[in-house]
């Protein structure tokens, strides 16, 4: 497979050309990547307009993924708000209320997508943690004959490893001709699995993934998939969505990334990927033979629930940290650990020594407060885009959320904007180290 993109900057980098154009660095090393770092010059073709290179270097990821692949270089954020608006214009054609049904574990990137297209969100809450939302087919037929909405947003993976039946759940929507949307940001590795458990093989009308997080692409690298199967318009209006929400300066080191990745991809990945799964299966059997609860599905994440073990999530990663391990996410319960196939034996060996060497003590019985569906007090939209200020979430009480404050990781609000502060969600937020809410003026 050939890499047209990456080509094309590497053959432009030794060509002795004096750059009279952006960037300003003119080509010289101020970090070592700048020869590579270009602009839409001519023959670069352009991301958003593409009929040359990137327009080959897009044809090529869509036949490795089964789909109409799209790149972009700001994460699968930008997919994201792409994915809404295009559903938003499919909702429009057919004359439909702009009513999204969504688990409630979003990335916040959603809420901006539905506070910039004033969007109408139904939310299905879980019963458990506010990263993770289990959704069976069953409730989701019943909530989408209570809501009517157009569209259907689903997160999986989520954070901590759980995938959702999207195969099963893509079948209901279909029943009730309503589109099915996934942010599946955390496994773009699934379309290359001995059976494919990519969205968009398993009836999703469109996802996307971001390349950076579980494929060895710089970060920024993602894909915005639409099914052959999705309506035409999502296609033929997928570039106009993405450029809407993007920078016109797209990063063409990000794109070079994404293009050298197609031929690896296609040859030694699959392999590869397969003999990390199972190392790392016969890792989590050890893991939970001594003792660690672990949780979710997902083959390349290992979730330790930490505060059986007698540990807080944070304390947990300090103990990794010190052998020289950084994870990727921890919390009051968790840690996250990431794994890709660059990740090489050896440390999966210290990995698992390093694990098996934590002494283990009585278990933490705190728990975080079982979350109350918040009362809603105004829309995404209004809230988003009212005059607010920032305050000690202590004295929130009674306030309503103007903005989703929550770092990233895990970037899922426990609160939504435009709901309202009360002494559930107060408690909640503070058992989760939350110090400031923004709330409407």
């Amino acid at each position: 497979m050939d890499t047209p993109i990456f080509d094309f900057v590497r053959a432009y980098a030794n060509s002795q050309t004096s750059r009279l154009h952006m960037p300003g660095h003119k080509g010289k090393s101020f970090v070592g990547c700048e020869s590579l770092d270009i602009t839409e010059i001519k023959g670069a073709d352009s991301l958003f307009e593409c009929d040359g290179i990137i327009k080959k270097s897009e044809q090529n990821a869509s036949a490795l993924f089964g789909s109409h692949t799209f790149y972009s270089t700001e994460g699968s954020s930008l997919c994201i708000r792409a994915m809404v608006y295009l559903a938003m214009l499919h909702a429009k054609e057919c004359k439909k209320a702009p009513r999204i049904l969504a688990a409630r574990n979003v990335h916040k990137t959603f809420l901006s997508a539905a506070a910039l297209l004033d969007v109408e969100v139904e939310w299905m809450f879980s019963e458990d943690n506010y990263l993770t939302s289990e959704i069976t087919p069953d409730r989701l037929e019943r909530e989408i004959n209570k809501h009517h909405p157009f569209a259907v947003y689903l997160t999986s993976p989520d954070y901590l490893g759980n995938v959702a039946d999207v195969e099963s759940l893509s079948k209901v929507c279909k029943k009730y001709g309503v589109i099915l949307l996934v942010d599946n940001a955390h496994g773009a590795y699934l379309k290359f699995l001995e059976r494919s458990m990519h969205p968009t093989d398993l009836g999703a009308d469109m996802c996307c993934d971001s390349a950076h997080k579980t494929l060895p692409a710089l970060t920024g690298g993602a894909y915005l998939h639409v099914s052959y199967d999705a309506p035409r318009l999502f296609v033929e209006q997928a570039k106009n969505a993405l450029s809407l929400f993007a920078s016109t300066s797209p990063s063409y080191l990000i794109l070079s990334s994404l293009d050298n990745l197609n031929p690896y991809l296609k040859s030694e990945y699959k392999v590869e990927l397969c003999e990390l799964l199972k190392k790392t299966a016969r890792l989590k059997d050890a893991l939970a033979e001594h003792g660690y609860t672990l949780l979710g599905d997902e083959g390349l994440k290992i979730t330790i629930r930490t505060t059986d073990f007698g540990y807080f999530g944070y304390e947990f990663a300090d103990i990794l940290r010190e052998d020289g391990f950084e994870c990727e996410f921890s919390d009051k319960e968790h840690v996250v650990l990431m794994l890709t196939p660059q990740i090489d034996g050896e440390c999966l060996k210290k990995l698992e020594a390093s694990l098996l060497s934590i002494e283990r003590k009585k278990r933490i019985i705190e728990a975080a407060p079982r979350f109350v569906t918040p009362k809603r007090k105004t829309s995404i939209r209004e809230a988003a885009l009212s005059i607010s200020e920032t305050l000690p979430a202590k004295e929130c009480l009674g306030r309503t959320l103007a903005l989703a404050t929550v770092s990233c990781p895990p970037a899922v609000p426990i609160l939504v904007c435009g709901e309202e502060i009360d002494e559930n969600a107060l408690s909640v937020i503070e058992y989760y180290g939350i110090d400031e809410l923004c709330v409407i003026k």
